[in-house]
């Protein structure tokens, strides 16, 4: 088997493990570091990051320092610097600078061939969004490939995919659990409107008043509510 072919196995082989941890569902910290150990064989960089969006942030997530050295940056802001560049561009580029607040970047096609690049960051994608980057750092400036940078960027929007569904899926659940208990709630006000004769805003006043004395929130108050009148209904038929 020539060195070609040996080659192109190993980066299907790297992007089938990291499509498997997302196919799976598996943990994000799974994922995330299934690719820091892809970009540090493929790329041999010294220094491997990935930063995952946190609000109007990049917080940092997983990393990898082959000498050991802490992180010097736990957050990095969005818009300022080469995550601005990375939002408007969405593509790989070379950061000429490692300051956070001016940076230089660069496209491929203008990326140094001697000799080579010291920082790299690759943008993880969800529908155009930026939602992570993979911060790649050489001791010594490297020569990147074609190859090599689609790699990366295919591995990019694969977790920028999966980084945007678990996002919705979040919302998603938020949402359900919100609705659940304005049910509960609506239901624990009508139990009160009926047996103390309240109306709706006095029935809603009373639930208010009583979660903030309890120090418990209203969902649990209307849940007790609910079943102290299924117990006396079920009470009253026996």
């Amino acid at each position: 088997m020539d060195t070609k072919q040996t080659q192109i196995e190993t980066d299907v082989e790297w992007v089938y493990e990291i499509g498997s941890h997302i196919a799976r569902g598996d943990t994000l910290d799974e994922a995330l570091a299934a690719t820091v150990s892809f970009a540090i064989a493929l790329v041999n960089c010294d220094r491997c990051f990935i930063y995952v969006r946190d609000g109007a942030e990049l917080a940092l997530w997983v990393w990898k320092h082959l000498d050991q050295e802490e992180p010097k940056y736990a957050k990095l802001p969005l818009g300022k610097g080469y995550t601005a560049l990375l939002a408007e561009h969405r593509v790989p580029l070379a950061i000429s600078s490692n300051s956070q607040e001016h940076s230089e970047a660069s496209f491929f096609d203008q990326w140094s061939t001697d000799p080579g690049e010291t920082f790299v960051s690759v943008p993880l994608l969800a529908r155009k969004e930026l939602v992570g980057v993979i911060k790649l750092q050489h001791s010594r400036p490297r020569r990147y490939s074609l190859r090599e940078v689609k790699l990366l960027s295919s591995v990019g929007a694969l977790l920028g995919a999966d980084i945007g569904i678990s996002r919705l899926e979040s919302q998603n659940s938020d949402l359900l659990m919100e609705l659940e208990t304005r049910k509960l709630v609506a239901r624990g006000k009508g139990i009160l409107q009926r047996e103390l004769g309240l109306s709706e805003h006095e029935a809603f006043l009373a639930l208010q008043r009583q979660s903030q004395q309890k120090k418990r929130p209203m969902k649990e108050i209307a849940q007790a509510i609910i079943l102290n009148a299924e117990v006396r209904q079920s009470v009253g038929q026996n």
